[in-house]
């Protein structure tokens, strides 16, 4: 039995095993970190009925509610700790490592597909978002499956029946034969499906749609153009079926469309995100590749020689394909260049909403190891980026900090009085203060007074309004009937950049406490 046949049949065994690993990554020391201000505003927006949960995401908020969704029904059944709230993406992320492997299986053999989960599993940053209460996990499982759905399509002869033949056969033969041929059909759905969920999860990903156009259209175009000639080593579905599909991601995301435009035009006018740099997206690829950890300058130099040697070696894996080649060459640098192009008016690029074009990447970088051809060197090379991969996720676990919210929330717990006034100089940051003081309110009954600055969040439903000289007789008026005032001094970079806030306490208050956490400072003033 040669080395193929036994790989054959036992990588679903190590693909398992492999996921098995990936899963412990992200579960491992889960609740070890604070909750930070995008997790506590997670599960607040979770925390409401679905028809608020829609209200406050147009008003304050730039995503789709796919994610969020989830998280309340999540939380709803398992609780909002840490751990409970984090552990939704840790499965998630999990699942996305088979389905990385049945891509590489699919559109290679088990080896690149083995190879790519096992990238993928210890990959820092996947392993990050994996153990955070965002979306980015989901993304990257959901753009997965439509890559899955899709390669499946485009390696399938039966792609270019029409779609739904295949289940009226079924409907009509009821025979085992008929099964496998609307299994066409069901892939179908599913790249449908998961299409639009890719785009529910994060407003950027309408360009996957863009980048599988762009691929599908292309071959498309070629094919008609060869003519007779020997076809490309992927086949594109008949153009009926592909207007079809994008029709039915179209009407399946629309119901979104006013709100995705509101909040585009929200962004338009006001984002956070500076203008990317030639800095920035390299940034981006170390990070992608784990290249941004620190090491000495002569290894980085090595460790991207060998990535970029592994490109290389994966052009030349597909070098009799390269239509597969350029399928996930595609995938990979069209988000990259749309959110570059989108930036040149409004700056969006980011490199966790590119979360799933590493997918693609993965599996050129895979294409390269495995090209390597000799078992011992797959396994040797895999283990030398696995295990820089490890070593910088064992960094992450022991050494990265998250913003320390429950040290101001027991701080002000253990200090309150009855009609203290608690003050937050950037609104939003109540939310991650109240996940860590509720439980305190409710168990020593405490009385205090919570007011964002110079807006409140809730009462007036502005995402972290900046402070200005004119908001101040405001924020004196506020101050009546209250000896003692709290500040929550955060993000003041943003909200209060010359001071304004503190400025004025401090001309009015005494100033008789003072505590320093990650992510801000904590304050009380009292009267004169």
């Amino acid at each position: 039995m040669n080395e193929e046949i036994d790989l054959e049949e036992f990588a679903p065994w190590l693909a398992g095993a492999v996921t098995l690993g990936g899963a412990f990554l992200r579960v491992l020391l889960l609740d070890n970190k604070g909750m930070w201000l995008d997790e506590t505003f997670s599960i607040w927006m979770a925390s409401h009925s679905l028809p608020e949960l829609l209200q406050w995401l147009v008003k304050i908020d730039q995503h789709p509610p796919l994610y969020y969704f989830l998280l309340h029904f999540w939380t709803q059944f398992f609780g909002d700790t840490p751990y409970d709230a984090r552990l939704l993406s840790a499965l998630i992320g999990a699942a996305t490592i088979p389905v990385i492997y049945l891509i590489g299986a699919r559109i290679s053999d088990p080896a690149l597909g083995l190879a790519a989960a096992v990238l993928l599993a210890v990959s820092p940053f996947h392993i990050y978002f994996g153990q955070e209460t965002r979306m980015y996990a989901l993304l990257a499982f959901n753009a997965a499956v439509a890559i899955y759905a899709l390669v499946r399509l485009l390696t399938d002869g039966r792609a270019s029946r029409p779609i739904g033949s295949q289940v009226r056969a079924y409907l009509r033969d009821r025979r085992w034969s008929a099964v496998r041929t609307a299994a066409t059909d069901l892939t179908w759905l599913t790249f449908v499906v998961f299409s639009v969920a890719t785009m529910l999860t994060h407003n950027t990903a309408v360009l996957f749609p863009l980048a599988t156009n762009v691929f599908v259209v292309g071959l498309l175009l070629y094919q008609r153009g060869r003519g007779a000639a020997a076809p490309p080593s992927l086949q594109a579905p008949a153009w009926g079926n592909w207007v079809k599909a994008q029709i039915g991601i179209f009407l399946l995301w629309s119901p979104w469309l006013y709100f995705f435009v509101r909040q585009a035009s929200a962004v338009d006018q006001r984002f956070w995100i500076p203008p990317p740099t030639w800095d920035t997206v390299v940034n981006t690829l170390r990070i992608f590749l784990n290249a941004s950890a620190p090491m000495p300058a002569g290894m980085a130099a090595a460790l991207w020689l060998l990535y970029g040697a592994v490109f290389l070696l994966g052009v030349v894996h597909f070098r009799r394909q390269m239509a597969r080649w350029v399928f996930l060459a595609v995938l990979f640098a069209v988000p990259i260049l749309g959110e570059l192009l989108v930036s040149i008016r409004r700056p969006i690029f980011y490199d966790r909403t590119l979360i799933w074009a590493t997918i693609p990447l993965f599996l050129l970088l895979a294409a390269g190891i495995v090209q390597v051809r000799w078992r011992f060197a797959i396994i040797a090379l895999l283990g030398v980026l696995g295990t820089l991969n490890l070593f910088s996720a064992g960094d992450y676990y022991r050494f990265y900090r998250k913003e320390d919210w429950g040290t101001p929330a027991g701080y002000v717990a253990l200090y309150a009085e009855k009609n203290d006034l608690v003050l937050f100089n950037s609104n939003f940051v109540a939310i991650p203060f109240d996940y860590y003081f509720a439980p305190y309110e409710a168990q020593y009954a405490i009385e205090v007074v919570k007011r964002g600055v110079p807006l409140d969040l809730v009462a007036d439903g502005v995402l972290e309004p900046q402070m200005t000289e004119d908001d101040v007789p405001a924020l004196l008026a506020s101050l009546a009937g209250h000896d003692r005032v709290w500040l929550v001094y955060s993000h003041e970079h943003y909200t209060d950049p010359t001071g304004i806030i503190s400025d004025t306490l401090a001309s009015e208050m005494e100033l008789i406490r003072q505590r320093d956490f990650y992510g801000g400072q904590v304050r009380l003033y009292e009267t004169r």
